[in-house]
C-alpha cells in the first residue's frame, strides 16, 4: 500500500493504456497536486519524467530523478489514480521545485 505521496515526491506511476501522443509505459512522474489534495481525493496529478532529454523544448525542465538526469514533461501533465502508483523513488530538490512551479505558471497560467 502505498503511503499518501506528497507534493515533489517522484514516484513510479503506471501510464499505460494510452492514446495517441501521451507519454506511456511505467516511468518515474513527479507528483504535482498539492499535499491536502492528496490526502482526501482517490487521484493524483502529475508530470511525466523522461530520459530523452530536449534541451531546445521549454516545455521540459532538466532534474534529477534517482541520480541521472531527466526532463520533467510539463507539456504531459495528467491526472492518475493512486492505484497507479508503484513507489515513491525521489524526490525534487527544493530548486527543481521551484523552476517546476515557475514553467507551470508560465505554461498554464496561474489560477
Amino acid at each position: 500500500m502505498i503511503s499518501m505521496p506528497k507534493r515533489y515526491e517522484i514516484y513510479l506511476v503506471r501510464l499505460d493504456p494510452v492514446e495517441g501522443s501521451e507519454i506511456g509505459k511505467t516511468r518515474p512522474c513527479v507528483i504535482l497536486s498539492d499535499d491536502t489534495r492528496n490526502q482526501y481525493l482517490k487521484t493524483v496529478v502529475v508530470c511525466p519524467i523522461t530520459s530523452q532529454l530536449r534541451d531546445d523544448w521549454r516545455c521540459r525542465l532538466r532534474v534529477g530523478c534517482a541520480g541521472r538526469e531527466a526532463d520533467v514533461a510539463v507539456d504531459q501533465i495528467r491526472t492518475v489514480n493512486k492505484s497507479r502508483l508503484v513507489k515513491r523513488i525521489d524526490r525534487l530538490k527544493p530548486s527543481g521545485a521551484q523552476l517546476l512551479r515557475e514553467l507551470v505558471v508560465e505554461m498554464y497560467g496561474s489560477a
